[in-house]
């Protein structure tokens, strides 16, 4: 059932209906009271709520539609329909198992129950059996699910799936049930503990003939499960070992983000230059000015005008705005307009035509609005396209995040290839929100998708990296492609990766010595970032303007111009 606007945050998280206030007074006396146990005490937390400004820029990404796992979602009605396929996978577990399906209960419950409690890093106000309960019903209906990617992972084909989970799980993966399910897996608030799966695979495993260990099954299923979403595609894998990890979503964050003893390396640190990496919203490098700037000396031209003769503004007016000067002007506007100089004049020069069309009754509309805060940060490196420009190529990488490399001898950029479907976005939010949560290193994902939002603007560059053979579009279009990296890092806070804030670096030395750049650079220092320069083309207009209102007032200019027809409006500001 998809999320609703107008459901409030907070019943995203574990909430339970009836709260019996005996029963809790009873949890909070017993974790007072008794004892602790150092043991328990010694196991972090690994299991977390998404961070609330990360909630807030798209719920769907984060809160599971189809299947709840543990307790944050268990009471939730729009999974709770769930429960009656639960139920039939774990009626089924306990058939191949030697005992009980109580009997398991029971002994997790003695051994389990705090453990489990610790790993979630909220207070989990219910009974120890319902929480041991719940956790076994969903573990059997997790491991049921998972089954495909383990038969998958194994070379083989699962002819047959079970008729109570006939129209949910799809051995090909296509229905939508299916792939609903899958999203919801990789959900930070949507895990379980993984011991507590291998526990109950462990029971499995003792009635079948499988040559395969508890922990070789849960290790095969969890890679056939990592090749279904991982947007990448590694010739060459880590190392995990699944002891090593907490839950589903942490044996998948170490798929893609290995630590060095996964990746079988020795750690080395790579130096970067005492230069700092400024960060600062979108490419002012490429600006000869601000436009502000250039607008309020626009401002200073109108005021002259304004205040000279009434007369021969009316004239001005009757040969710019008239039809057939218009026609000719329109197609030369649209192509001086679009060059890289008079690009940035092409706002304020319109701003001023509406302002002389109007007889200065429009007043200026970006008094307060030139220093608006931007909504989002982005790290500073051009754009696909403009790189492109700049004569750098693109190569596509199989391999995964730390494959990224920029060649200066080719001025090459080197990406990894990613395939973009249905889920890559719930997926990659998913491990930055992880992430954010866990890591006290550097935020790897996070900076992968802050590179990808930066140099990602537009559907041109979308299109362009799909030529390239980096990006495996399976979107709909290529604006989707754009709004997806581009809505990726809006709540992120920015970070630095030693490796790639490397590359970003050098793409930028690169792209900074072509002559584009330097010439902006240039009319940015030394032509529009000093006012006398400006006051100076100011004296001159008006220097001119006063000598054609001397000399109309002596040959009345006005006279040869008085036939010319009143032509009310102008295109040329509108295009």
């Amino acid at each position: 059932m998809p999320f609703s606007s107008n459901h409030s945050f907070n019943s995203h998280s574990f909430s339970k209906p009836d709260i019996d206030q005996d029963e809790w007074v009873e949890s909070v006396r017993k974790s007072i009271v008794e004892p602790d146990d150092e043991e328990i005490n010694k196991i972090p937390v690994s299991i977390f709520a998404v961070p609330k400004i990360l909630l807030a820029t798209d719920p769907e990404s984060y809160i599971p539609q189809q299947v709840a796992l543990g307790p944050f979602h268990h009471w939730r009605p729009e999974v709770y329909d769930m429960q009656r396929y639960k139920l039939s996978s774990a009626r089924r577990t306990q058939k191949q198992m030697n005992v009980s399906f109580e009997r398991i209960v029971e002994i997790m419950k003695k051994n389990d129950e705090a453990r489990i409690r610790a790993c979630y890093h909220k207070f989990l106000d219910m009974s120890g059996d319902a929480l041991i309960w719940m956790m076994a019903v969903d573990m059997s209906f997790l491991l049921e699910f998972l089954r495909v990617y383990a038969m998958k992972e194994q070379g083989r084909i699962l002819k047959k799936v079970t008729s109570g989970m006939s129209h949910l799980v799809d051995s090909s993966g296509k229905k939508l049930s299916h792939m609903a399910i899958l999203r919801d897996l990789v959900m930070v608030e949507n895990q379980i503990p993984l011991f507590l799966v291998k526990t109950m695979l462990e029971a499995q495993c003792k009635q079948t003939a499988n040559e395969l260990t508890a922990e070789q099954t849960l290790k095969s299923m969890l890679m056939g499960l990592y090749h279904e979403l991982s947007p990448f595609q590694e010739q060459e894998l880590p190392d995990v070992d699944i002891n090593d990890c907490d839950h589903l979503l942490d044996f998948l964050y170490h798929m893609t983000v290995p630590n060095n003893k996964e990746l079988g390396i020795v750690e080395a640190e790579i130096d970067i230059e005492n230069e700092d990496i400024v960060e600062i919203e979108g490419q002012e490098e490429e600006s000869f000015a601000n436009n502000s700037d250039v607008r309020r000396f626009m401002d200073v031209i109108w005021t002259i005008i304004s205040k000279s003769n009434k007369g021969l503004i009316k004239v001005f007016k009757k040969i710019i705005f008239g039809k057939p000067v218009t026609l000719l002007m329109k197609l030369p506007w649209k192509i001086l307009s679009s060059l890289p100089i008079l690009k940035l004049l092409k706002e304020p020069i319109e701003h001023m035509v509406e302002n002389f069309r109007g007889d200065g009754s429009k007043k200026s509309e970006h008094d307060g609005n030139d220093s608006k805060v931007p909504l989002i940060e982005e790290i500073t490196i051009p754009s696909v396209t403009e790189m492109a420009k700049a004569g750098i190529f693109f190569s596509p990488v199989h391999g995964g995040i730390f494959d990224i490399s920029f060649d200066e001898i080719t001025s090459t950029l080197s990406l990894p290839i990613i395939n973009l479907d249905v889920n890559t976005e719930v997926y990659l939010r998913n491990l930055v929100a992880y992430e954010a949560c866990v890591a006290a290193g550097p935020l790897v994902v996070a900076r992968y998708t802050e590179l990808m939002n930066g140099i990602i603007d537009t559907e041109e560059d979308a299109k362009l990296l799909s030529e390239k053979g980096i990006v495996l579009n399976h979107l709909k279009s290529d604006k989707e492609v754009a709004d997806l990296w581009n809505g990726m890092s809006k709540s992120v806070k920015l970070t630095k990766v030693a490796k790639m804030d490397k590359v970003i670096e050098d793409v930028n030395k690169r792209y900074s010595r072509t002559w584009r750049v330097k010439l902006s650079k240039f009319m940015k220092t030394y032509v529009f970032g000093s006012w006398k320069v400006l006051t100076l083309l100011a004296a001159v207009f008006m220097l001119l303007l006063t000598s054609l209102q001397s000399f109309c007032s002596v040959y009345s200019c006005a006279r040869v111009f008085h036939q010319i027809p009143e032509i009310p409006g102008s295109e040329m500001g509108a295009e």
